[in-house]
């Protein structure tokens, strides 16, 4: 699972200049411990930063695990009588969903182990076998259930959320939403490299032109891919720039968590990017395809039509491979 991740890049080109009749609207800034960019189109000038400083502020205090007193600090701290807000159960059945179909790949219960790994806000321990078991006890989806009066119910109090790993991509959505709501019908919402395109890039007449960065690159950004995109979202996750060093043993740790184990998964799969009608949605399967073998992943496919993906691997020789669905292949430009 990946926490607090800013992940593969985006690259957006621009051709051509803007018709007199339509106008860009651009904003940037930074939100969700990354940068965001949002371009929006219209027949005149048009300034909508306090709705979406309005958008990051409410999804903070319902998901923000850096925020003591947000709703998800509370439930993390043992307080079952918290009422949680309308984002906050989208995002809970959103987890149901993919973590029922990566067979529990996906799973927000790993913040103990996101803190003790240093990926969370809490205190990194130092980890053996017989600890990563104990604190397993306290990982499950099954132990956590969203009751019919919108309180949380956990088995054990040191149950920990963590919706790192589909809350950016939901934060997408809804600045989609807010857009969508004042009418806007040609926009790219991109957060940390989550993107959400809506209609065409009125700049050059053509759909949204994404770029997905080289995982291998180490220093500077080289795009490995170029995907062109209308009416859909895009999330990459990847292990190339989130990770720490053992200052005493060198060893490295990758922010990717297997909830299954309890360790950081090092694999031969190196970055992951999905296409989905929501981010949250692409967002959530990009990081469950960090965690998964690359087969699991492909059988996971097979049976959700409506993912596309794209998968950067090392195979038995350590070549570097790629996998595409046909309908992500087809969103390639050449």
């Amino acid at each position: 699972m990946k926490h607090k991740v800013l992940l593969l890049g985006l690259g957006v080109l621009f051709l051509g200049c803007t018709p007199k009749e339509n106008v860009k609207n651009q904003t940037w800034g930074n939100a969700l411990g990354t940068t965001y960019s949002i371009i929006y189109i219209a027949d005149e000038e048009l300034d909508y930063q306090q709705e979406i400083d309005s958008v990051f502020q409410v999804l903070n205090q319902s998901m923000s695990t850096y925020i003591p007193s947000s709703d998800i600090s509370k439930i993390n701290e043992g307080d079952s009588t918290v009422v949680v807000d309308d984002m906050f159960k989208e995002v809970f059945d959103v987890s149901s969903e993919v973590h029922k179909a990566s067979n529990g790949y996906f799973d927000p219960t790993i913040g103990v182990l996101a803190n003790a790994w240093g990926f969370g806000p809490g205190e990194q321990i130092k980890l053996d076998s017989l600890r990563v078991d104990s604190l397993l006890g306290y990982v499950g989806w099954d132990k956590v259930k969203l009751n019919s009066d919108n309180t949380i119910s956990k088995t054990h109090p040191s149950i920990r959320f963590d919706f790192n790993a589909v809350a950016k991509g939901y934060a997408i959505d809804r600045l989609g939403a807010m857009l969508d709501a004042r009418g806007i019908k040609n926009y790219l919402v991109e957060v940390g490299g989550e993107v959400l395109a809506k209609g065409t890039n009125l700049d050059s007449g053509k759909q949204w032109s994404v770029g997905i960065d080289d995982p291998q690159v180490e220093t500077g950004r080289q795009l490995k891919q170029i995907v062109s995109l209308e009416d859909m979202a895009m999330a990459s996750s990847g292990n190339y720039r989130k990770f720490r060093v053992d200052p005493e043993t060198g060893e490295k740790y990758v922010h990717t968590i297997n909830p299954k184990t309890g360790y950081t998964k090092n694999s031969n799969v190196l970055a992951t990017s999905v296409v989905a009608k929501t981010c949250a949605v692409a967002d959530a399967y990009a990081t469950s395809f960090m965690a998964m073998d690359l087969e699991d992943s492909k059988q996971v496919l097979e049976n959700h039509g409506e993912l596309e993906a794209y998968i950067i691997y090392l195979d038995e020789n350590g070549e570097t491979q790629e996998f595409f669905t046909p309908g992500f292949e087809a969103l390639v430009k050449n």
